[in-house]
């Protein structure tokens, strides 16, 4: 139930989902109250499952201390549905701190992955679907982890869109293998000599390009590039309908251009693409944009059935299967 304007999205996009999705029940957890109260504002709805969870987690809560002290709140109960089978995947537009550690403290690491990382599909405007990760688990990272990040986004893309060899980059400033920090050069020094489809560097310029199907950056990077983009592909469709609408000549030619432009932007825009998963934890957690419409919501609901046929989270545990045994160091408990 949580999100900037939960929960009318929230139960729109839900009830959306429960209408037009094949193969997929939604269960709403949250104050059964509200949840009920909203779902009068839809009488044509189909019957979905409400959990009661009393407390909601707020969006500028502390995550860890928040986690652990409140576990009737609506993220936790909703990953315990996960923990224990009554659920195949978990969605949320709420608090993405405390999403993460409930995640990690419920679901657990997948065994041999350090860290997960947050991962976001996206369309290209050729319509190509692709990968990045980390957009905001990990602000700081070490050669390990991004090696892994590497790996598990391959595995998901192969599960998850049938890819048999997902092309692979690494995120730096400049496309040479010399380029970028110590971290980056090392990272693509152990790429190069692995069993990945490693195309090596690749620049911010590239990710709306059909360069590479994964491309791997630490979460500070990740996030700081995801905004961009987003925020570069709404200023540029709101200067379109405003030139489009500046003159008449211009409304009859944006007219035509309409249903062009209408593929071109749904591409590029979030809600399309529902949320990100976060990858490494035993289950699938698909969290949304705070400010997440309800299409949006109904987006992320049909990612993560999509994610839960897939099996990319068995590929994945695979991958953490060949992962070198060692101890986890302070950070990583």
């Amino acid at each position: 139930m949580g999100g900037d304007d939960a929960p009318g999205p929230v139960i729109e996009g839900a009830v959306a989902a429960a209408r037009n999705l094949k193969r997929c029940e939604v269960v709403l957890v949250g104050p059964e109250p509200t949840i009920r109260e909203s779902l009068a504002c839809f009488p044509d709805a189909p019957d979905v499952t409400v959990v009661h969870a009393p407390d909601v987690i707020g969006m500028h809560d502390h995550a860890t201390d928040t986690i652990r002290s409140r576990p009737d709140a609506s993220i936790n109960v909703g990953l315990r549905l996960v923990k224990s089978g009554d659920a195949h995947a978990f969605v949320t537009a709420g608090n993405t701190g405390a999403t993460m550690a409930a995640a990690l403290l419920t679901l657990g690491r997948v065994r041999g992955i350090s860290r997960p990382a947050l991962a976001i599909v996206y369309s290209t405007p050729t319509g190509k679907r692709k990968l990045l990760l980390d957009v905001g688990a990990n602000a700081d990272c070490r050669p390990l982890h991004l090696i892994q990040f590497a790996h598990m986004g391959s595995a998901f893309m192969r599960g998850r869109f049938s890819l048999p060899q997902p092309s692979v980059g690494l995120l730096s400033i400049g496309e040479e293998d010399s380029k970028g920090n110590a971290v980056t050069v090392e990272v693509n020094q152990a790429l190069r000599a692995g069993q990945l489809n490693f195309a090596g560097n690749v620049e911010g310029n590239d990710i709306l390009r059909d360069t590479v199907d994964v491309t791997v950056c630490d979460g500070f990077a990740g996030n700081i590039l995801l905004k961009t983009v987003e925020g570069v592909a709404e200023s540029l469709f709101a200067e379109i309908r405003k030139a489009a609408t500046a003159k008449p000549w211009n409304r009859i030619a944006g007219l035509m251009l309409k249903p062009e432009l209408r593929r071109v932007r749904d591409r590029l825009d979030y809600s399309e693409h529902g949320g990100a998963q976060l990858l490494g934890v035993e289950g699938i957690a698909i969290i949304s944009h705070g400010r997440s419409n309800a299409r949006a919501i109904f987006s992320a609901v049909r990612a993560a059935r999509d994610a839960h046929e897939s099996g990319a989270l068995e590929l994945i545990r695979e991958v953490g299967a060949t992962m070198p045994a060692r101890k986890l160091d302070r950070t990583e408990e």
